[in-house]
């Protein structure tokens, strides 16, 4: 294993272990609920928004250390950022899942998932919190299925 690969194992293994912003977000005005069928991956997304700016973002639940990371390194990346860079990093995520051409620098610690790709499986756990706050951002009442 090459020490980069190590470098994201261990990063994505920290997020999982300790992940950031893991609480109910107290005077959130978005929220969405997220599952992911083929893995168990349950979590509620909150948001604050604030003229166009995520001031604030959560989550909670429970699943694997893929999903649970995914979702404790987008709250980290997210917070500060206009609701258009938030899409653009979105488009940007998917496209490294998905195997197609990424701009990992934009990324940041989110290229961590690189590896990702090479288990199509593994990418709904990867963007199910993505997707949830998709639906967040929307205002979708009901809760959303990575199937």
């Amino acid at each position: 294993m090459s020490d980069l690969s190590e470098l994201y194992q261990e990063l994505i293994l920290d997020h999982n272990k300790n992940p950031r912003n893991f609480r109910k977000l107290e005077g959130a005005n978005r929220s969405a609920e997220g599952f992911n069928p083929l893995c168990g991956d349950k979590l509620t997304l909150y948001l604050k928004l604030e003229n166009g700016v995520v001031a604030d973002i959560s989550f909670q639940g429970s699943g694997c250390a893929i999903s649970t990371a995914s979702a404790s390194l987008m709250t980290t990346t997210l917070k500060g950022k206009s609701i258009e860079e938030t899409e653009a990093l979105f488009e940007n995520f998917h496209r490294l899942l998905t195997g197609h051409s990424a701009d990992t620098a934009r990324l940041g610690k989110l290229a961590a998932f690189c590896g990702v790709s090479e288990f199509p499986v593994r990418v709904k756990c990867a963007t199910l919190a993505w997707h949830t706050l998709r639906a967040a951002l929307e205002g979708q009442g009901e809760a959303i299925s990575t199937e």
